[in-house]
Formats: structure tokens, sequence, C-alpha cells
């Protein structure tokens, strides 16, 4: 099976499923296009000798991207 997009597979949908998928994909690169879970990513891409140096545990990543805007 080829792999098909949202759009793709919602083609013959109703207008209101159509409409759904739109502001979900929209949502969604919303959050990917976020600096912060880019930061995130990057550093779970480090190995754990290399987060402590930067003196962050691997648990810690989100609270650390996170600091100045939530308090977990």
């Amino acid at each position: 099976m080829a792999f098909m997009t949202a759009s793709e597979r919602h083609a013959d949908a109703p207008f209101f499923t159509r409409f759904l998928t739109s502001i979900g994909n929209l949502l969604v690169a919303m959050g990917e296009a976020n600096p912060r879970l880019r930061r995130i990513e990057a550093l779970q891409k480090l190995s754990d000798a290399e987060l402590a140096e930067r003196g962050i545990r691997r648990e810690d990543i989100v609270r650390h991207v996170f600091h100045d805007v939530y308090y977990l």
C-alpha cells in the first residue's frame, strides 16, 4: 500500500470532515514548528554523557527547555 496523506485519505469525505482534517493538520504543523520542540528533539539526540556535561538529566529535558514558561 502506498503512503497517503490525510487530505488524500479524505478526498471523497464530506466537507466537514475535510475541514476538520485541515484544522488538525494546521495545529500539528504549528506544534512541530515550535523552536522549543526542536530544542527538545536536539537534546534527546545527545548521549547521557553529553547531557551530563551540560548539567541536564534525560528526564529533565522538558523541564529544562520550558523552565521560563511553566513551573514543573
